[in-house]
């Protein structure tokens, strides 16, 4: 199959040759006849409808379009599909996936989703402006609508929090938005404190972002009703995918923002704040379907966007207005909905057939830039491979001799029990709890049983060798037997994060992690589990079908060892996230996310004349 390239022409330039399609001087290069179109500009569902397509953009949307037909059009009778406009996901992190940008088209382009908006802040974390570089020039080489944000948290707070690979400040900024219209905005603020008391650094992103005429995401996880949400929306603020509660979409829609309700692979919010509409009966034009993270294992078994859609739509939301919330509502958000996000003259020829009803979501074929991509759940498109250089492959700069002293936790007394905080995991949430346990110490160590619930945690800095090494508890994990996992992929710093309950494991976990370059590794008495990732330590090199079966592997051998929780993998990666409330842990130590800010805190309850005296905390 000759390998194409899947060209977006800027609206201007094709013009002349649209019109002159759409009055049937100039054959259309594509005809889709007879189907039902899904329009949703003004929410009908329209019969006997054709669409004819010249080039990459739509000419003409009709009852007939018998006179843009030629001799060289390819006709598709869609007579018994509905029509509708590609699916688009308004805020996703690619690396989650652990694929490349070339093999998450491949994933999601078979079940309808046409384009994204997707922020690297991952792989910003690791390699700056160089790794969003590459992960854009990717994307273009791909049939998607692929649009980029800058990375706004590299850190995702401070220097003082945690240490990551790079630094993205207003300069950085202000240089990613200038490489082309595919850089749509600012990504996810999630130094929401910063902005709201006026740190320089946050302010001025945001300032650059509004200079370029783009548009900022936000970041805030403080309640709804708190004061300070309409100061982080005076900012210049107007998305927000961090709603779990009906609540918190209403008190965003109120102050001009778009609202996205969220369904990942391990964060489950959809069924919540879309009752902003099912109950409230607010209006939905600023309302989003999104994924934000969502494992390759999740889009083999279950689909992406239209896993959403159907997700949406079982909770009673009109199958319509579901289709709008991951189309063209998205468009309007980010100010391109005169390319893509409906089926309407002048648009992209972003198209979708569904066999089927409506509310099912089926995707028969997929569309992309005027070129059929997909039919049957399988790719037909190829395009040119992309090859990441050697400085994005060797990014973990560890030697592999981490020893089992080194997972040690030493504790303030000598023998005995002292209270310690605990991270407590959350099943199919980002939060976790906050938790005081007493904790046996013997000859000045904590010790952690291997069939007990609390596991140790370790974040061990590997960007820039300065030997950092942080250890602390974590419960919720569900080891039953002595078992440790060991990953690079650690929001959002990316620093290598080891859990275990045997400090052993814990050393050997790490150390084949290093050895790989990056990756995952999952070690018990059954044996090991290893799934490379070279691509900064966060995405392999792999195909999606392979990544696919590496990342289910690893989920079996957590499994195996009695970590049941819902896609525990990427669960278990965000212990490291600094700005998600309650508690995680960085290379620098135990940080506490409250309503009073982002700080470093003590693992163990403060000891007074030898009496251990309990600190301060949140949930007890």
């Amino acid at each position: 199959m000759n390998k194409s390239s899947f060209e977006r022409p800027l609206m201007a330039d094709c013009v002349p040759d649209l019109v002159a399609t759409a009055r049937g001087d100039l054959p259309a290069t594509l005809v889709i006849r007879g189907g039902t179109l899904v329009n949703v500009i003004s929410g009908e569902i329209l019969p006997e409808m054709s669409i004819a397509v010249q080039g990459a953009r739509i000419a003409y949307v009709g009852k007939d379009v018998s006179h843009t037909i030629g001799e060289h059009t390819r006709i598709i009778e869609a007579n018994g599909k509905y029509i509708a406009p590609g699916l688009l996901d308004g805020h996703c992190h690619i690396e989650s996936t652990q694929m490349k940008v070339t093999e998450f088209a491949r994933a999601v382009l078979p079940s309808g989703t046409t384009g994204g908006f997707f922020d690297p802040h991952e792989i910003s974390n690791v390699l700056g402006l160089k790794g969003l570089r590459l992960m854009l020039d990717e994307a273009r080489t791909t049939p998607m609508a692929a649009y980029m944000q800058v990375a706004s948290c590299v850190p995702s707070t401070h220097p003082g929090l945690e240490t990551t690979g790079a630094y993205i400040g207003p300069e950085e900024v202000a240089e990613a938005l200038s490489w082309g219209p595919d850089m749509i905005g600012l990504g996810e603020v999630m130094n929401f404190p910063g902005v709201v008391y006026g740190d320089e650094t946050m302010i001025g992103e945001i300032q650059a972002t509004l200079r370029a005429g783009k548009v900022a995401d936000g970041h805030f996880t403080w309640a709804a009703d708190d004061w300070r949400l309409p100061a982080y929306a005076a900012s210049g603020v107007t998305g927000d995918h961090e709603c779990v509660t009906k609540e918190d979409v209403v008190e965003r829609l109120r102050l001009g923002m778009y609202a996205k309700m969220r369904q990942g692979s391990a964060w489950h919010d959809v069924a919540e704040t879309i009752k902003a509409c099912t109950e409230l009966g607010l209006d939905t034009r600023r309302m989003m379907l999104v994924t934000d993270d969502r494992s390759s294992e999740s889009l083999l078994k279950e689909g992406h966007m239209d896993f959403v859609v159907r997700l949406a739509i079982s909770q009673g939301v009109k199958p319509v207005t579901a289709f709008q919330m991951a189309t063209i509502n998205t468009a309007e958000r980010f100010g391109v909905a005169r390319d893509i996000g409906a089926v309407i003259p002048g648009n992209i020829a972003d198209i979708i057939l569904l066999d089927g009803r409506l509310a099912d979501v089926r995707v028969g074929m997929t569309i992309a830039a005027g070129q059929v991509v997909a039919e049957n759940g399988k790719m037909t498109a190829v395009w040119d491979s992309f090859t990441y250089p050697e400085e994005a492959l060797n990014t973990v700069k560890l030697e592999a001799n981490i020893q089992p002293e080194d997972m040690e936790l030493v504790a303030p007394i000598p023998e005995g029990t002292i209270g310690a905080k605990i991270i407590h995991v959350t099943e199919n949430h980002v939060d976790t709890k906050e938790k005081h346990l007493p904790v046996t110490v013997q000859n000045g160590k904590v010790m952690v049983s291997t069939s007990g619930e609390i596991c140790k945690i370790a974040v061990l800095e590997r960007h820039k060798q300065t030997g950092n090494r942080a250890v602390a508890l974590v419960g919720g994990i569900g080891f039953t037997s002595p078992a440790a996992i060991a990953m690079t992929v650690a929001h959002d710093s990316h620093n290598l994060l080891i859990i275990g309950n045997d400090d052993a494991l814990m050393a050997e976990a790490g150390n084949r992690v290093i050895r790989m370059q990056g990756g995952v590794a999952v070690v018990t008495a059954a044996g090991v589990t290893e799934f490379p990732l070279r691509i900064a330590g966060l995405m392999s090199t792999e195909s999606f079908e392979v990544v696919a079966a590496q990342s289910a592997a690893v989920s079996e051998a957590l499994q195996s060892a009695g970590c049941t929780l819902n896609n525990a993998f990427m669960t278990l990666s965000l212990l490291a996230l600094v700005v998600i409330p309650e508690l995680r842990l960085s290379d620098k130590g135990l940080v506490r996310i409250s309503a009073e800010g982002i700080e470093l805190v003590s693992l163990f309850d403060e000891v007074v004349d030898g009496t251990a005296v309990a600190s301060p905390s949140g949930n007890e």
